[in-house]
């Protein structure tokens, strides 16, 4: 297993705490227990990791943990977690990520809600593998539970304030304390806003950037009769102009623009590239609201716990589709055989509104544990509705006489005319003075609704044969209904096709539903006193889906099936005052594995979901965290995963389709790892510390699971070192920390996003500066 102390604590750590390494809590079995007593493999990052990083959202903490990988998108809502290889990668609105993403007890119904920013954390925990016997939702790849900080009985506060190169700045105070003998309250607020790092050509702007504003509030109740409330409101606002794709290989759009890459086509990617030329902004514009309840009652010598929770999310995205400046304005068919700046290119332009709004409610019921068995028992329901309308405008497409067909319906649908000829549908695009051509921008807008229905009953288990042996066990049944209606109608008034905007009309509608029983067998083995041995069995479960999306035909209006898997994990843990060693070797098998396959359709390069087939991950993972003295603290992670196609079944709407067994799977790097060194000196006046930290990323493959990798979409593999050096000043109150990201400027990319050119290269692959100012009151 893998804790993921890639980035060691930063904050000094009180006198009476060095060497006790071995008290690191976690709430992955739904108790607080020892991390090291947990028969799971979960990585954990706390606070003071997390304040170490110096990141703003996930995206940058996930190299902390060898584990996991990060798919970035354009938006949020495209954005998806990898866990062992294991992931759903979907622009469907009706299908659900195979890692659940959790705060505070609350699932949230998709990954991306959860990449908007990082505040107020307690800790992050990876629960790696099929987690659904605790946890009543979809896990079928594993879980990311967040946990915030619950209000102090002590009023205090924080004030920080962090700068970075390229104007960018995070701003962030919070307060908390006792508001009366039984009532404790916490207020954050934070600020930020980053320029960019990508220069747009066309208008000389910088684009890439994002500009974000929260508050959450809490209360933390002592009702008295042994029961606890907990009231957590949160609102995050987000306009972001990201994320633009880069053109790392030739796209052969327009060679003579100022961003055109330095790369000859044939493999070698322009890695250094930070220029765009596009005539319409890629931007998200994002609002979550979050509010929950949260019930602690001791009913005898049981902990009974429910959660009562409600969220919404909307998520407007604008999106530039054809990644140049000038096609749209061209009085010329287009023709998507020519060289640009001799031919004819194409104009793209979508715009994406969506509102999810969720509800949620779980029960559970704990036994006390020190006896023979210890169990939880709970109950699980959560609804999820979805609206969303996406707009395409494109040039207007002929290459195989789709100018004239439209007319030709036209004719017959709105004049009445019954098989008109040609000599008709002639006259009359000459009477109306009618063209197609690339300044002929024409489009249609697709209504998309859908719900999912969710609901569970778990249990989990713990007997103690004697002191050192104890069996493990779980069951968990589901029900799960999903349910969508799509209307897709054409915006021009003779129902033009053009390039990605399909002519004709759709009204589709469908449902399905599924239920499962799956379960969790084991056994732990305390060796010796500091040491321990685990192996489960687990089995994973994932809903049914379908493929709802813009371009959605027939073939899309049928089931996706559910995504099982059966999971095997033999872990070894140990601890004592000065040193953690934890690993696990697992496999996992996974039957009807829901992906993504590019395709084209139209000239456009879309993705559609489907039952790919059967996959297997299986690996190694270990790491160790070693206080060699009392001020050095040396710590690292390495994760290896084979993850691979056994089976893989092509879409039979997809006559091209090259999918093989044996491929690697996406964004699964087979090799992992990270070393991080802190020293800490304590001087009369002040503390310094220096905290310098190594991530390694293997080449990773990022096309369609089942493809072959090739030079365009395999990432090549990259080193990133970070260090800070920071001076604290009576007892911590004061800080000022000096941040280095990058130190070597080793540029890498994170993401291919088709078209044999586009990616994505994150802030992190240039070297930059920054320094944080925090004060403690």
């Amino acid at each position: 297993m893998t804790i993921g102390f890639a980035a060691s604590a930063q904050e000094a750590a009180p006198v009476e705490d060095k060497g006790l390494m071995e008290k690191i809590t976690v709430t992955s079995q739904k108790r607080v227990e020892n991390l090291n007593e947990v028969p799971v493999a979960v990585s954990v990052l706390r606070e003071d990791q997390i304040n170490s990083a110096f990141s703003a959202n996930i995206e940058g903490l996930q190299a902390l943990v060898p584990s996991v990988s990060f798919r970035k998108g354009n938006t949020n809502r495209n954005s998806a977690i990898t866990v062992r290889g294991i992931g759903t990668i979907s622009f469907s609105v009706a299908a659900e990520p195979s890692v659940s993403t959790v705060v505070d007890g609350v699932v949230l119904g998709r990954s991306g809600q959860a990449f908007v920013d990082l505040y107020d954390l307690e800790r992050i925990e990876v629960l790696r593998g099929p987690q659904g016997t605790l946890f009543g939702k979809n896990a079928s790849a594993g879980v990311v539970n967040i946990t915030t900080k619950r209000p102090s009985d002590e009023f205090g506060g924080t004030a920080e304030v962090t700068l970075f190169q390229g104007n960018e700045y995070r701003l962030k105070t919070s307060v908390t304390g006792a508001l009366n003998d039984n009532v404790n309250g916490s207020l954050t607020v934070l600020k930020s806003q980053y320029d960019g790092y990508i220069d747009n050509v066309y208008n000389n702007e910088t684009t890439n950037g994002y500009d974000k504003e929260g508050i959450r509030g809490m209360l933390d109740i002592d009702a008295g009769n042994d029961t606890d409330i907990l009231f957590i409101f949160e609102n995050v606002k987000s306009n972001d102009n990201c994320c633009a794709d880069l053109e790392l290989a030739p796209s052969n759009r327009y060679l003579s623009s100022d961003a055109a890459p330095n790369s000859t086509g044939n493999g070698d990617l322009d890695l250094e590239q930070r220029k765009i030329d596009h005539d319409f902004e890629t931007r998200t514009i994002d609002e979550t609201t979050g509010f929950s309840v949260q019930v602690d009652k001791m009913i005898g010598d049981h902990e009974f716990t429910s959660i009562t929770a409600y969220r919404s999310w909307d998520n407007t995205e604008f999106r530039e589709g054809d990644f140049t400046s000038t096609t749209g304005s061209i009085p010329l068919p287009v023709d998507f055989g020519s060289v640009p700046d001799g031919g004819v290119g194409f104009q793209l332009h979508d715009t994406g509104v969506q509102n999810w709004k969720q509800t949620s409610q779980e029960f559970r019921i704990a036994s006390p544990v020190g006896g023979d068995f210890d169990y939880q028992l709970g109950a699980f329901w959560w609804t999820q509705k979805s609206e969303r309308n996406f707009t395409r405008d494109a040039s207007c497409q002929n290459n195989g006489g789709q100018f004239p067909a439209a007319i030709g319906t036209y004719l017959t649908e709105s004049l009445g005319i019954a098989d008109p000829s040609e000599a008709q549908v002639n006259q009359f695009i000459a009477d109306e003075n009618l063209s197609c051509n690339a300044n002929d921008i024409v489009g249609a807008t697709a209504f998309m609704r859908t719900q999912f229905d969710n609901w569970a009953l778990f249990a989990d288990g713990k007997y103690h044969i004697n002191d050192d042996l104890r069996l493990l066990f779980g069951i968990r049944y589901t029900d799960d209904e999903v349910s969508y209606s799509h209307d897709r109608s054409s915006n021009d008034e003779y129902k033009r096709t053009g390039v990605g905007v399909r002519s004709f009309e759709t009204n589709y509608q469908g449902e399905t539903d599924e239920t499962n029983v799956s379960g969790k067998i084991g056994a732990q083995y305390d060796l010796t006193d500091s040491s321990m041995a685990y192996f489960t069995f687990s089995q994973g479960y994932k809903g049914p889906a379908f493929n709802v999306f813009y371009n959605m035909a027939d073939a899309d209006s049928l089931p996706i099936d559910k995504e099982t898997s059966d999971a095997y994990e033999l872990g070894y843990k140990y601890a004592s005052n000065d040193l953690i060693f934890n690993a696990a070797i697992f496999r996992t098998n996974i039957d009807g594995f829901q992906a993504n396959n590019s395709e084209l359709l139209d000239g456009v390069t879309i993705t559609r979901l489907t039952n790919a087939g059967s996959v297997t991950t299986q690996g190694i993972e270990f790491d160790v965290m070693w206080q060699a003295t009392d001020n050095f603290t040396l710590t690292g992670g390495l994760s290896r995963v084979d993850a691979e196609v056994d089976e893989f079944k092509c879409p039979v709407t997809d006559a091209n389709c090259t999918g093989r067994s044996g491929a690697d799977l996406p964004f699964s790097p087979d090799l992992k790892y990270s070393v991080t060194g802190e020293y800490l000196w304590e001087l009369d006046n002040m503390n310094v510390i220096l905290n310098s930290s190594y991530v390694y990323t293997d080449e990773m493959y990022a096309g369609a699971p089942g493809g072959t990798a090739t030079a365009i979409d395999l990432l090549p593999d990259y080193g990133i070192l970070n260090a800070s050096l920071a001076f604290s000043f009576d007892d911590d109150a004061y800080r000022i920390s000096l941040i280095g990201k990058n130190l070597t400027d080793k540029s890498f990319v994170t993401t291919y996003s088709g078209d044999n050119f586009r990616y994505q290269i994150p802030r992190d692959a240039d070297r930059y500066f920054g320094v944080q100012l925090r004060a403690h009151f």
